[in-house]
């Protein structure tokens, strides 16, 4: 099992940053290959935003996104982050970090998600 636990989020004015952390644990964490961070706004769909591997730091950034959110993760301990800076208000959102072992096809565990709020 993987434990994932989500801190940073809070209420921000538009332009502002805010840097989201995801703490992971559990005795099956070395088998995590990608981690990634997905939103999901109110009456909208979860979303993708950004993912790293864990091993040599490849990114991939959702085109709503890119140039301004930057994921890096911490190896030693076993934290992920998300940087995100010139904040607008359509990026309002629980923001939920995900898992996703070598041996699995998608995200197989989950954050409980940390709520960003953008005013204008």
């Amino acid at each position: 099992q993987v434990q994932l636990v989500e801190s940073g989020g809070g209420l921000v004015q538009a332009g502002g940053s805010l840097r989201l952390s995801c703490a992971a644990s559990g005795r099956t964490f070395s088998s995590i290959a990608i981690m990634g961070w997905f939103r999901q706004a109110p009456g909208k769909e979860r979303e993708f935003v950004a993912r790293i591997t864990w091993i040599g730091s490849s990114t991939t950034y959702a085109d709503s996104v890119k140039g301004r959110f930057t994921i890096s993760r911490d190896y030693a301990k076993n934290t992920l982050y998300l940087q995100m800076n010139g904040l607008k208000p359509e990026d309002t959102a629980v923001y939920y970090c995900a898992a996703q072992r070598s041996s699995k096809p998608d995200y197989d565990y989950w954050g409980r998600g940390t709520q960003v709020t953008v005013s204008s």
